[in-house]
């Protein structure tokens, strides 16, 4: 059964994002996942201004925005899957984030942000008409946090700000694996007489934090004349996955679900960057992120004789991005007040011997007077998992911003 499954992993051509992970928790979305973040690869949690708003990574951050940042982002992503001299493609579309963030004067800055933290998606069917063997295989799990983020600068040190926010998490996963009836051993004028029953194992649940409504992130950030830095810390928490399993025979009768909980142990996370800026609009940004896992993650998968548990690894996240920032003045040439954007990144996955490498480009364009940008960044690299037998995946991906920048609120003159 492994080695069937293991077929059909590398045959999804439908509708899918990566391979990796897919009985874990799937498929991180690193910082957010906004398109002004992706085309510098990741990089920038430390660099502040009104056209960066919310930075989950990052609380403190926003309280030195002076205007009213309303952000959301679209990613599309095709990847090429590669085993055994196979290969085969796969796409996704998926909306991992949307934000608001709005200044409060000398009572410092609030936000929300609605974040997509984990995904596994995968859809596909494999069908012999020969010999009436079917297989269907659907992944589908969200793991959305609501985020509201507070910030405020500290009195008589300008240059410092303090921010705190609260991760509440939600969402639902969904697991169907549908064989068809096995008749290798009947000869071929027997086939009409087999039976046409198809045996589905399904489960579906939900999402929750065990024994508390969130978990939390707090941050401090100084903001120099050339020089911006943070320094950030996530509490650990465990995730909470309810989950009914049962048999289903053509879809018309079901045995008694089994409900099973499976229990996530997610460990704390430091977080650190710097931003250098020169010649006025030219910035360098170094970021990491760190988590240091201690337990395996338990697969959804409990039957068909498929792996109980998903090793684990320390994950790391480290990136590098350039940005020069645009003209603010309206009169200024359009490609002058552009924003330009590159960037590379490494990451090893909480996934023992998983690893990624990528790099991007974008652009910020203004459009109007009144502050709105689309943000648009390209991105690709390769993902493999070193364990000898395992496939690999390179990506390319576009992300799409929409940023509303303004003064809500506000009198006008």
């Amino acid at each position: 059964m492994k080695k069937f499954l293991g077929i059909l992993l590398c045959m999804a051509a439908v509708a899918s994002a990566s391979m990796i992970g897919l009985d874990a928790l799937g498929e991180e979305q690193s910082f957010g996942g906004m398109a002004s973040s992706a085309g510098r690869g990741f990089a920038g949690g430390a660099k502040t201004g009104d056209a960066e708003g919310l930075a989950l990574v990052n609380p403190a951050r926003v309280a030195f925005d002076t205007k009213v940042v309303f952000n959301v982002n679209f990613l599309m992503e095709f990847t090429s899957l590669e085993h055994s001299g196979l290969a085969y493609s796969t796409s996704s579309v998926s909306i991992p984030s949307f934000n608001l963030s709005f200044p409060m004067g000398r009572f410092g800055a609030a936000g929300v942000s609605l974040w997509q933290h984990y995904s596994s998606v995968m859809d596909e069917e494999v069908e012999d008409s020969t010999s009436s063997v079917i297989a269907k295989l659907k992944y589908q799990s969200s793991v959305y946090e609501i985020v509201p983020t507070y910030a405020v600068r500290l009195p008589y040190l300008r240059n410092f700000s303090l921010g705190a926010s609260a991760h509440f998490v939600m969402g639902n996963v969904e697991r169907s694996l549908t064989l068809g009836p096995d008749n290798s051993a009947v000869s071929k004028e027997d086939y009409w007489a087999t039976s046409e029953a198809k045996i589905t194992d399904y489960v579906d649940g939900s999402w929750e934090i065990k024994n508390h409504p969130a978990y939390y992130s707090a941050a401090l950030q100084y903001r120099g004349h050339q020089m911006s830095y943070y320094f950030s810390y996530t509490t650990p928490y465990t995730l909470r996955n309810d989950l009914n399993y049962n048999f289903r025979f053509s879809e018309i009768d079901t045995l008694v679900p089994t409900k099973y909980t499976r229990e996530i142990d997610i460990p704390m996370t430091l977080a650190t960057g710097l931003n250098f800026r020169f010649f006025k609009r030219n910035n360098v940004m170094l970021d990491l992120q760190w988590r240091s896992w201690d337990g395996d993650v338990e697969n959804i998968s409990r039957s068909f004789s498929m792996d109980e548990y998903t090793e684990t690894q320390n994950d790391v996240f480290a990136s590098v991005g350039f940005q020069r920032d645009g003209s603010t003045l309206f009169y200024d040439p359009f490609w002058d007040r552009v924003t330009y954007r590159a960037g590379a990144w490494y990451k090893s996955w909480y996934i023992k011997n998983a690893y990624e490498v990528g790099g991007s480009i974008g652009a910020g364009f203004p459009l109007g007077r009144k502050g709105t940008v689309v943000d648009l960044a390209i991105q690709g690299g390769k993902r493999f998992v070193d364990d000898g037998h395992s496939w690999e995946e390179s990506f390319v991906g576009i992300r799409l911003g929409l940023m509303g920048i303004g003064n809500w609120g506000s009198t006008q003159r």
